[in-house]
C-alpha cells in the first residue's frame, strides 16, 4: 500500500510538471537566453539549440507509452471511445508520402503521435475533476515562476524592447503565449473553486492572479477570449432548466446571437480600433486570401503533416512573397488544420469536435458538479483562440493536448450523474 501511494504521487508529479512543459513554458525562454524581445533582427533569428527540450518531450512519450501499457486494458478501452483524433494521427503519418517536407513531416507526426499518447494517458489514468486539480497545480506553479521570472529579471519575464515593451510574458517567449496560456489557467481556477466547499480561497487566488497576468501581458485577444467564456457561463447554465424554459430561451438566444454577430460584422473596424487593433488584425486578413489559394492547390490532403510552412523554398514562401513578411503560420487553426491535412482531415476534425461538444452540453445538463462545466468551456475557448492563432493538432502542445483529454474523457461518460462525478480508481 505504501508503494502504491508513492508511485501515484510520482505518477501526479509526471504529469504536473509535464503539462508545464506542454505549455511552452520556460524551457524555450531560457534556452533562448530571453529572445525574442525584438532588439534587433539577429535577436529574433538567432539559431537556438533545443536538443534538451525534445529530449524532455521524448522522454515524455516513452514514460506515457509505458504506463499505458502496464494498464492496457483500460488504455484499448478509452482509445475505442474516441476515433477521431487517431485518424487524424493515421492521416499525419500517411502524409509523409505526400508531403512536401517529408523529413519534417515524419519527426513532426511522431511528437504528435507522441503528444496524444499522454493525454490518452490523462484521460485514461484520471477522472475530469482529477484532472482539473492537477492543471491547477501545473498553472499555480506556472503563475508563481511567471511572477518570478518578470519581477527578477525582467529581460527574460518582460518584452524590454520594440512595440511591446513593458508587457509582461513570464516564463514563455511571448506575451501572447502567457495570455492564451494564463486563460486556460483562469477557466480552470473558477470551476475548481465554484467545486470545493474547502479551501475556496487556494483557487480563487489563482483566478486573481490569472486575471492579472492577463492584464499585464496586454494580450488583448486573450482577455477578449477568456471574458467571452465567462459570459457564456450563464447560457450554458440554461441547458439545466426544464424543457418548457430551456427551449424557448436556446432559441431567444440564437436570435441574440445571429443579430450581434451580424452587428459586430457590420462594425468590426469600429470595435477592433477601440482596442488597439487594426482591421487587418495585425496583417492576418490580408494573408488570408492567398493561403485559401495554395489551399485550392491541394484540397483533398493538403500538404503533408508541417509540410507547407518552411523555407523559401517551401509551397508557403508563396504567401511570404505576397504579404512580404514571413509569418511561421496561417494565425488560424482551422487553415493551418487544411493545409496540414487537407479537407478530409478537417471534416474528421469537424466530426469528431461537434460530438465532443454535444457530450459536453449534454454533461452539462446531466450532472449538477461545476466540473462538467470544463468541456465546453474549453471548446469554446479553443476555437475563439483558433480564430486568430494555431493551435489544432500541434505538437508538443498544450491546447491540443487538453483537447484530446477532454475529448476521451467525454467519450467515456456514460452520462449517469454518480458514475461522472466518482474519481477513477
Amino acid at each position: 500500500m505504501l508503494v502504491n501511494k508513492y508511485l501515484n504521487a510520482a505518477e501526479r508529479v509526471f504529469v504536473t510538471l509535464s503539462l508545464i512543459v506542454y505549455s511552452s513554458g520556460p524551457l524555450p525562454l531560457l534556452l533562448s537566453s530571453g529572445a525574442g524581445q525584438g532588439i534587433d533582427e539577429q535577436d529574433s533569428v538567432a539559431p537556438v539549440d533545443y536538443t534538451l527540450q525534445q529530449t524532455i518531450f521524448f522522454i515524455n512519450y516513452f514514460i506515457s507509452l509505458f504506463l499505458l501499457t502496464i494498464r492496457w486494458k483500460k488504455s484499448i478501452y478509452t482509445l475505442s471511445k474516441e476515433y477521431s483524433i487517431w485518424l487524424l494521427m493515421l492521416i499525419a503519418l500517411g502524409s509523409i508520402a505526400w508531403s512536401y517536407s517529408p523529413a519534417v513531416t515524419r519527426a513532426r507526426s511522431i511528437a504528435l503521435v507522441g503528444t496524444s499518447l499522454f493525454g490518452l494517458y490523462m484521460s485514461a489514468r484520471y477522472s475530469m475533476r482529477e484532472q482539473l486539480r492537477l492543471l491547477g497545480w501545473s498553472f499555480g506553479i506556472i503563475i508563481v515562476l511567471s511572477f518570478i521570472f518578470a519581477l527578477s529579471n525582467p529581460h527574460y519575464g518582460m518584452m524590454v524592447s520594440g512595440v511591446h515593451s513593458g508587457t509582461w510574458r513570464g516564463i514563455y517567449v511571448h506575451k501572447n503565449v502567457l495570455g492564451k496560456t494564463i486563460g486556460i489557467g483562469g477557466l480552470v481556477f473558477l470551476l475548481l473553486a465554484m467545486d470545493t466547499k474547502t479551501q475556496r480561497w487556494l483557487p480563487l487566488t489563482g483566478l486573481g492572479l490569472s486575471f492579472c497576468l492577463l492584464l499585464l501581458s496586454k494580450s488583448s485577444s486573450s482577455m477578449i477570449n477568456f471574458l467571452t467564456v465567462l459570459a457564456l457561463i450563464p447560457i450554458f447554465q440554461t441547458l439545466r432548466w426544464r424543457y418548457q424554459l430551456m427551449i424557448p430561451t436556446a432559441i431567444a438566444i440564437v436570435i441574440f446571437g445571429g443579430g450581434l454577430s451580424l452587428w459586430v460584422n457590420e462594425n468590426a473596424g469600429m470595435l477592433l480600433g477601440a482596442i488597439g487593433k487594426d482591421p487587418t488584425l495585425t496583417g492576418r486578413t490580408d494573408m488570408w486570401p492567398s493561403i485559401l489559394e495554395m489551399i485550392w492547390k491541394q484540397p483533398w490532403l493538403g500538404y503533408g503533416y508541417n509540410g507547407f510552412w518552411g523555407d523559401w523554398d517551401s509551397p508557403g514562401s508563396y504567401v511570404w512573397y505576397i504579404v512580404n513578411w514571413t509569418p511561421p503560420n496561417a494565425h488560424n487553426g482551422f487553415l493551418d488544420l487544411w493545409l496540414d491535412f487537407g479537407l478530409v482531415g478537417v471534416i474528421i476534425f469537424g466530426l469528431g469536435f461537434c460530438q465532443t461538444l454535444m457530450r459536453g452540453l449534454k454533461w452539462v445538463r446531466i450532472d449538477k458538479h461545476w466540473v462538467s462545466f470544463w468541456g465546453v468551456l474549453y471548446l469554446t475557448y479553443l476555437v475563439l483562440g483558433n480564430l486568430t492563432e494555431s493551435s489544432l493538432a500541434i505538437r508538443n502542445d498544450l491546447f491540443w493536448l487538453l483537447y484530446i483529454t477532454t475529448a476521451f474523457s467525454l467519450a467515456l461518460t456514460n452520462f449517469a450523474p454518480d458514475e461522472m462525478s466518482a474519481e477513477k480508481s
